[in-house]
């Protein structure tokens, strides 16, 4: 059965970034975010901010709390695992299922362990470069 009003997507899906003081800094996610949700249509996707930046991410699961979602995915969008993914997300997680204890909350590893991602920014890095420096011509 796909969700509707009356019945909600049982899965979300929310993406975790740090955030920052300049808006347009968070423009390549809000589009990321676009993506996932037309690849992922019923599916609730949100970002969520770990500061300077709103929603954060207790806010955003207790959005998708209170609108019956059971089960979160969080994929935080980070190049590795730094301080902010070895402990204050997993601070913030456990806080989290403590205040939404129904919830079933998962995290991925951070975007950038996947080699697939790294595949991709790499195809773009050498898609930069001056055609002479890759044997064009």
């Amino acid at each position: 059965m796909q969700p509707t009003e009356t019945t909600p997507s049982r899965q979300a899906l929310v993406l975790f970034a740090h955030g920052a003081r300049d808006v347009r800094w968070r423009e390549p996610f809000d589009r990321l975010a676009q993506k996932l949700c037309a690849v992922l249509p019923d599916m609730p996707v949100r970002l969520a901010f770990l500061e300077l930046m709103s929603p954060q991410l207790p806010e955003a699961l207790g959005e998708l709390a209170a609108a019956g979602v059971a089960e979160i995915t969080v994929v935080p969008v980070f190049f590795g695992q730094g301080g902010h993914l070895r402990r204050d997300l997993p601070a913030l997680v456990d806080a989290c299922r403590q205040q939404y204890p129904a919830l079933s909350i998962r995290c991925a590893a951070a975007v950038g362990e996947a080699d697939s991602v790294l595949d991709a920014i790499a195809s773009y890095c050498v898609a930069s470069l001056a055609p002479a420096a890759t044997g064009g011509a």
